[in-house]
């Protein structure tokens, strides 16, 4: 038996007695789904209601809408260089404030609800502070949890390390942590709810043709999500390859399909582009003068790896006086770590001078079918050039080329490359539409 509250459907009791249906679901709710109380309540609906249809179901939870940032805003005032450790034991109050309130408002409709913590749900990692990675699960809890017929309430974002120190897994890492119960426990789907009703051919604050995508291979989302798309954290879309989990992206707020990220055999769309990322926060740095010889770019690369610090973009020139110059670029918020470092080497090294420079942005094509043909890069590189965008750098790989620019002109070189290659048709258009011979294709996150 159910009954309606407030527009939900509670069950009763806590072994949904006469529901068919058992599957195990993992639902990730992002911060702007938990923004306000009201928030809250709208999300244990849907989940009271899942319930109530005879899912068996386990959530994942971010903080409360900018609670976050707010936590750090309030950290800078106080210590801006606050140890890594008291950074994570801030940050994990975030999602725990998000359980409780979760938890109390399923239990408001008769619905039996338990909230643990990352580690009290057996989320185990390495010892990194800050952008931990999940080491192994434990989750021995959620299963006694699922048995007795409750819903489960897991914070993301959060686990436990070897030497019981609180760690966190680095922005987006509740996605991370969602695709990691569900393949630990085997679950039959991982559904991620954020505030955009799936994965885009581009975001659609900036092009308002954008087409949202019905289905995704595990490659060109990865590449999507380490490019600057949103929709999920790069190790969540990892982590779902390794272990063939199947990830739906959805809206809280709008029914609909979502995106199905999957293997690459079950997507049939194999354009010649499918979608345009861009990431407006990323800063460059080059090490010029340095002495041409064996390990040098080891040397560098090896100080940056062990401070945990992402490098993307690498350029090295040509030997001159035998010297060349090795420019690479980071996220905006690491530059001033990495410019400690690289200062560090370049001083080892007796480089001439260590350059950094925020201000860039980066624009990135991303599509299956472009290996087999060279004349994606050349339609990108025109289409920049049309709308009079100057490339800083370009990288490349089998689904995507990447090229940096000055931030103030990102908006701009998204948009002329996602009309340039069409990507807002319905249906795959392959075919030669530029002059020049340059292909224009079909294909947020």
């Amino acid at each position: 038996m159910s009954a309606a509250v407030d527009g939900c459907v509670q069950p009763t009791g806590p072994g949904l007695p006469g529901t068919e249906s058992r599957a195990l679901v993992v639902q990730k709710f992002g911060g702007s789904s938990l923004a306000t109380p009201d928030h809250v309540r709208r999300v244990a609906c849907r989940i009271a209601q899942d319930r109530a249809a005879g899912r068996r179901l386990v959530i994942v939870v971010s903080a409360m809408g900018d609670a976050t940032d707010e936590l750090l805003e309030s950290l800078r005032v106080l210590n801006p260089r606050a140890p890594a450790r008291e950074v994570d034991m801030l940050l994990a109050t975030g999602e725990q404030v998000s359980i409780a309130l979760l938890a109390s408002a399923l239990w408001a409709l008769g619905c039996p609800a338990v909230s643990l913590t990352g580690w009290q749900a057996g989320v185990r990692t390495d010892r990194v502070h800050r952008k931990a990675q999940i080491a192994a699960m434990q989750p021995s809890r959620v299963l006694r949890e699922l048995e007795a017929g409750r819903v489960v309430i897991v914070a993301g974002f959060q686990g436990l390390s070897p030497d019981g120190e609180i760690t966190t897994l680095g922005r987006g890492g509740s996605d991370t942590t969602a695709v990691a119960l569900a393949a630990a426990l085997g679950a039959d789907e991982c559904e991620i709810y954020s505030d955009v009703d799936g994965v885009y051919t581009a975001d659609p604050r900036v092009v308002r043709s954008a087409r949202r995508i019905s289905i995704i291979s595990y490659d060109e989302m990865m590449e999507m999500a380490h490019l600057g798309a949103q929709v999920l954290q790069i190790r969540a879309v990892e982590c779902a390859l390794v272990n063939d989990v199947t990830i739906i992206a959805r809206s809280t707020f709008t029914a609909g399909p979502g995106t199905r990220i999957t293997e690459v055999g079950a997507v049939e769309d194999h354009s010649l582009a499918r979608a345009v990322a861009h990431d407006r926060h990323v800063a460059r740095l080059a090490l010029c003068g340095v002495p041409d010889r064996p390990g040098v770019a080891h040397r560098l690369f090896a100080a940056l790896a062990h401070q945990h610090i992402n490098v993307d973009m690498i350029i090295q020139s040509q030997s001159r006086n035998g010297k060349n110059d090795i420019a690479f670029t980071v996220g905006s918020d690491e530059l001033p770590h990495a410019e400690e470092t690289a200062r560090g080497v370049g001083r080892e090294l007796g480089a001439e001078a260590v350059l950094a420079e925020d201000g860039y942005g980066k624009v990135s094509l991303i599509g299956a079918g472009m290996a087999s043909n060279p004349g994606v890069a050349a339609g990108m590189f025109a289409a920049l050039a049309d709308a009079g965008v100057n490339i800083e750098m370009i990288s490349t790989s089998e689904i995507k080329i990447s090229c940096l620019l000055r931030r103030e002109v990102v908006d701009t070189a998204v948009r002329a490359v996602h009309d340039a290659f069409n990507l807002g048709r319905e249906s795959p258009l392959p075919g030669s539409t530029r002059a020049g011979g340059a292909v224009s294709a079909q294909g947020r996150g």
